[in-house]
């Protein structure tokens, strides 16, 4: 641990800004309303950043296994820290919303990058317990956010909500000095062809996700049959389809798609609930999610420490998504009960199974391929995470929309419905092959 603390810290702090940045902007988003534009322009800025990012994802670790994952992030953060003190400076919400998006296009570079280059850092028989430190950080983000978020904006301005990010940026920059300065493997030139209509793909997908129509799933579809037939011909593809195909990485994809999915009916849905169950403020409602983070963050580390002992962890993945699977048939029983107690156990159970997965598999993942492709290999879990979250808000919050004459009882049928997902995805975990974890690093 002595010889990576310093480098590993400063990856946590690389990451961190991206994540808070979204938890803090919270807060600030009526105020920003007010003082830029309507609530429904301000949306944008928080769906321009999301595109951004998960359309850029596959394309950083691309580039980082080809140039080097510490220069290329470097480069991410410090046009991230860049981006953050423009928005902060906007003007209107139209500049907000295009500075939001080009703050997005290098936050999917940070989490992606981050996340590969603790890869290079430590033994794949470690990295679950390394994640269980990621988490723990996330999670008190994810608490400790709003509560900066509205300090700020009471106390100071909306704009700070921004500027908060360039101390933080600023000692990660310092602190990546000390990471590995990493293979590269850039000897063919990239598939720029490839990269565009992935990108352009993505986020027509993400934009039917946002408001569905026709046109908009045409050119996804047409965009990503292009891409599929590019990366057959390209000679150094920037997702090499016969990676997605290999057993793991696809297991992998498709559950992570579904539990994200599954995730997104607790994290939108739950804080929609207490608010007008309780009569609870939107963060006081953001801040009752705790038990789930708790859970998450105690799983993540447990099994993660697990996992580098004996070097086995399909047994995680498998138990998380059925205690997923069983706390959302919970949830969908406690809201017609309003029983306090039961949702918070519920929401911790849910947590714990949660915590179990997403950083697992991207551990069998990383365990899996070649190192040259590490890069590339994390940013495909991201990208499947990412799209999972945005079918996951879209799908059940169509299903809500369509019975929200009763709050509760529309909550209960997204429950209902997210199971299933939870569900299937162990069924698609069930079919992991294990492969033993290394003890040092390739």
């Amino acid at each position: 641990m002595s010889t990576t603390r310093l480098p590993f810290t400063a990856l946590v702090l690389a990451m961190l800004p991206a994540v808070l940045d979204q938890t803090i902007l919270a807060t600030g988003l009526p105020t920003i309303a007010r003082d830029l534009g309507s609530l429904a322009d301000v949306s944008w800025v928080v769906s321009a950043y999301v595109v951004a990012a998960t359309a850029a994802t596959p394309l950083w670790g691309k580039l980082g296994d080809r140039h080097g994952r510490k220069r290329l992030l470097r480069i991410s953060l410090a046009w991230f820290v860049l981006a953050s003190a423009a928005c902060g400076l906007a003007q209107d919400i139209t500049q907000l919303i295009v500075l939001r998006a080009v703050q997005g296009i290098a936050a999917g570079g940070l989490m992606t990058l981050a996340m590969a280059s603790v890869g290079d850092l430590v033994p794949a028989r470690e990295r679950s317990r390394y994640q269980g430190y990621i988490a723990a950080a996330f999670s008190a983000a994810t608490v400790i956010g709003p509560l900066v978020g509205g300090l700020l904006v009471q106390h100071a301005s909306w704009r700070w909500v921004f500027y908060v990010n360039l101390p933080l940026g600023a000692a990660a920059l310092v602190g990546l000095a000390a990471l590995p300065a990493g293979e590269t493997s850039a000897a063919k030139p990239l598939d720029a062809t490839g990269a565009a209509l992935l990108a352009g793909a993505t986020t027509a997908f993400m934009l039917f996700c946002l408001d569905p129509g026709v046109p908009l799933a045409a050119l996804a579809a047409t965009l990503a049959a292009g891409f599929v037939a590019q990366e057959r011909r390209a000679a150094d593809p920037v997702v090499p389809l016969d990676m997605i195909k290999a057993p793991t990485v696809a297991i992998a994809a498709i559950a992570l798609f579904l539990a994200t999915a599954a995730l997104f009916s607790v994290t939108v849905f739950v804080p929609l609930f207490l608010q007008v169950a309780t009569g609870a403020t939107p963060t006081e409602a953001g801040l009752l999610l705790v038990p789930m983070m708790l859970g998450t963050t105690a799983a993540t580390i447990l099994s993660g420490r697990a996992i580098a002992r004996t070097g086995r962890y399909k047994r995680y993945p498998v138990t998380g998504l059925a205690l997923m699977t069983a706390a959302l048939l919970a949830l969908a029983a406690v809201t017609t009960s309003r029983t306090a107690i039961l949702i918070d156990l519920s929401l911790l159970a849910f947590g714990a199974g949660f915590g179990m997965v997403t950083q697992v598999l991207v551990v069998a993942v990383q365990n899996a391929v070649e190192r040259a492709r590490l890069g590339t290999a994390t940013a495909a879990t991201g990208f499947f995470r990412a799209l999972g979250g945005a079918a996951g808000a879209a799908a059940l919050g169509a299903v809500f929309a369509a019975h929200d004459q009763d709050v509760a009882e529309g909550v209960r049928i997204v429950f209902l419905c997210a199971a299933p997902l939870a569900g299937l995805a162990l069924l698609v975990v069930l079919r992991l092959q294990e492969v033993r974890l290394l003890s040092k690093v390739a």
